[in-house]
């Protein structure tokens, strides 16, 4: 901690005396001035506080695989920082080489060339948060927690956006096996891994890391920024059926899990607020539906062309370029700009009803879960309390309640342990359930995991979708294993669970989804890169069938799933649109009958789509959360709340439809629309509105559902508790006495 101590003040210092430089200048103390006309700066979006560090292993990986999530983020006022691992030097060719773009070849420079990228990066952030690419940034050296050094830069116009340089040498190969990378460093193929720094940084002395001085380096950039959200990319990603090679870049892998490692260690500094962790898809967009609307890809694109600087004007000053001009010649990447998926998180179903009107909500914080608990219909929300931490790692993002018959809660995540060798590294699936009704929750247990080993298929596995079996208060879980298959572990009679079983399927993308029709009969559906599958039970108590191919058209891949009388109504977005359908999935006596696929409104969004009765809620084309009638078209009306995850919700016992997300404040909001306001009498638009229809983030705490409200004007999202606490140990969560019992 003393090093982050360090860091922290290091970067304070020597940021605040540093010379104003334009976007992509190399020299401290000069100032450019930008040649063209600067656009419009984007909207402000509004969000309750909170910070978001994004931790990337390129320049680039930010445009591509975090946006459009990082240009709203760029609109809220509040601070933002990207971390990038290495120079993403590679050949050191800067030029694009295109079917219809082709540049002189230049001689080779890997520092160049790096620094071209940074121009690039600096550029189109300096875009997005002012509207003018050519803003001034302040750039310095500083000393990190692993001995080495980084470059900081800060936005002059906006200091609370910052971006730092680790300058790590990358892989320069998407797959091939080079020891001296990231995935080398973590494989423990070399002790160190060497700096490639960029011509024109401040760092002036190269450096080389080890294993531990590089998640300590990460660390401590974490402990200097203290942010409430981390975005970094995809872990576990997953290997092709038919090559067997990793889906995405390796350095994106293996960055992420640095990532995993340095914020596991942030989790134990006491000096900082509550964070949630969001990861993001890379590669392995190309190969599915677009997720994002014509407007937002055109903007997206648009920071893309600036990175890629497309119109070679020299406004930068810098003789390395103004940006990479490898993207220039594929600006959307490989169908990369289209979408922006997330690989975590996206359970709607982590808000339950408990006894006498109480309601829990649950999300991972700080990589343990964390829950709130309203005691009745018109009490205050309390929380978050922690659970202890499990032995040997730290939770994923994302949580799956489940009610029991007898009125107790059981919530289910994953858990990645890191292990002491690079080959003890794997994920497996735990639960904890209430010891009674509204009582304390017993200890965790682990489910193990379906995969023989981390080099098998990366421990890709989805987040579980738990089930009560046929009204028993026996237990089911089903995940999608790493060969993209589901499998399924039962409780027995005894309460002992039995193997993990093959169910079968192909190409299957998300966390399943499982829901029971009013007949007892249940159905768990999986989304692949064209349809949807569905398994299901024929009759009552009957053997879960399937697959059945259901014969609807390619979804983004998030879907939700509800019950609705005889049958289960499944939601999703429509490709290139984002705009929200829906069928009615009914079991028959020979397989599923599907209702024609009906479309709830032309509004965009992305993401998964939670249900509140009458009521649907998800995330709006701006980032923000959205809700609308189920009424066709709906009305969506668009808060100015930005959030991580996916929304939850569920019908109280007095109607009332309850909606939930968790902000990029890591704390909890809420709104409640009581019974008889439905389709018909949904939200009417109102001064302040955005998107024909929109409400404030509201910061006081709320009590219960209320009765007095406008039936006219759409409920406001209230902030769940006013003064969270700080991070500490729980009061009488999951393992009673303190860290628990190990999983069995």
């Amino acid at each position: 901690m003393a090093s982050a101590r360090r860091i922290r003040s290091a970067v304070l210092v020597t940021v605040l005396l540093a010379g104003a430089v334009g976007a992509a200048a190399v020299v401290t103390g000069d100032e450019v001035t930008a040649l063209d006309s600067p656009e419009p700066a984007a909207a402000p979006t509004r969000t309750i506080g909170g910070t978001v560090l994004q931790v990337v292993a390129h320049p680039d990986d930010d445009l591509f695989f975090m946006n459009p999530d990082l240009s709203r983020s760029l609109t809220t006022g509040s601070g933002l920082t990207t971390a990038y691992l290495t120079s993403g030097e590679s050949d050191g060719v800067n030029a694009a080489r295109g079917p219809h773009l082709k540049d002189p070849r230049p001689a080779p420079d890997r520092a160049r060339y790096a620094e071209a990228r940074q121009n690039g990066i600096r550029s189109a952030y300096a875009q997005m948060a002012t509207g003018d690419r050519a803003s001034s940034w302040r750039r310095a050296a500083v000393p990190t927690a692993g001995g080495g050094s980084a470059e900081v830069d800060t936005l002059v116009a906006r200091p609370e956006v910052s971006l730092v340089w680790l300058q790590l040498r990358e892989a320069r190969t998407v797959s091939a096996d080079r020891p001296d990378s990231l995935r080398g460093l973590w494989n423990g193929r070399i002790g160190g891994l060497e700096s490639q720094l960029a011509s024109g940084t401040p760092v002036t002395s190269p450096f080389v890391y080890t294993k531990d001085q590089l998640i300590r380096t990460i660390s401590g950039v974490l402990e200097r920024f203290k942010p409430t959200t981390i975005r970094i990319q995809d872990p576990t990603p997953g290997r092709f059926a038919r090559s067997g090679k990793v889906t995405d870049h390796q350095d994106h892998v293996y960055g992420a899990r640095f990532a995993q490692a340095a914020i596991s260690r942030y989790a134990q500094f006491k000096d900082r607020p509550h964070f949630s962790v969001q990861n993001y898809l890379g590669y392995l967009n190309s190969s599915l539906p677009h997720v994002l609307d014509p407007a937002t890809v055109n903007a997206k694109v648009r920071f893309l062309k600036t990175y890629a600087w497309l119109d070679r004007d020299p406004f930068c000053g810098s003789p390395a370029g103004c940006g990479d001009r490898k993207v220039a010649a594929r600006p959307t990447g490989y169908n990369w700009a289209q979408s922006l998926r997330y690989t975590r998180g996206e359970s709607t179903s982590w808000l339950a009803q408990g006894p006498g009107g109480g309601l829990y909500a649950f999300a991972v914080l700080d990589g343990r879960m964390a829950l709130w608990h309203r005691t009745g219909p018109q009490g205050r929300w309390t929380g978050p309390d922690l659970f202890h931490a499990l032995p040997g790692g730290d939770l994923d993002p994302g949580a799956w309640a489940v009610r029991l018959p007898d009125g107790r809660i059981g919530v289910f995540g994953t858990r990645t342990t890191l292990g002491e060798r690079a080959e003890d590294y794997r994920r497996d699936v735990v639960y904890a359930v209430q010891r009674t009704a509204g009582g304390p929750f017993g200890y965790w247990q682990s489910l193990g995991t379906p995969e023989a080993s981390d080099a098998a298929g990366t421990s890709a596995i989805s987040g579980p979708a738990p089930v009560v079996l046929d009204g028993s208060g026996r237990l089911a879980v089903y995940v999608r294993d790493a060969r993209r298959t589901l499998r399924a572990r039962e409780q027995g009679p005894d309460g002992r669970w039995g193997p993990w079983q093959r169910l079968g399927g192909a190409d299957l993308q998300n966390e399943p989804q499982t829901a029971e029709d009013s007949a007892g009969r249940r159905y768990v559906f999986g989304t692949t890169a064209r349809t949807v599958l569905a398994w299901l039970q024929l009759v009552p108590g009957g053997p879960l069938t399937g697959p059945y191919r259901t014969g609807l058209p390619a979804t983004t891949v998030p879907l939700t799933a509800v019950p609705e009388g005889k049958g289960v109504r499944i939601l999703f977005r429509k490709p290139d649109s984002g705009a929200v359908r829906g069928v009615r999935v009914e079991a028959t006596g020979t397989g599923p009958r599907i209702s024609p696929v009906g479309e709830l409104g032309a509004g965009s969004g992305y993401g998964a789509v939670g249900v509140a009765g009458t009521f649907l809620t998800g995330r709006a084309a701006a980032g923000t959360v959205a809700v609308a009638p189920r009424a066709v078209p709906p009305a969506w009306t668009e808060s100015e709340l930005l959030f991580a995850g996916a929304p939850a919700g569920t019908v109280e016992a007095s109607g009332a439809s309850t909606m939930a997300v968790l902000g990029l404040d890591a704390q909890l909001h809420w709104t409640t629309y009581p019974k008889g306001m439905g389709p018909g009498t949904g939200p009417a638009a109102h001064p302040g509105s955005r998107a024909g229809a929109g409400t404030g983030a509201g910061t006081a705490p709320g009590r219960g559902s209320g009765t007095g409200a406008d039936l006219r004007r759409p409920q406001p999202w209230r902030l769940a508790v006013s003064e969270p606490e700080d991070a500490k140990e729980p009061r009488r969560m999951p393992g009673a006495t303190s860290g628990g019992r190990p999983p069995q």
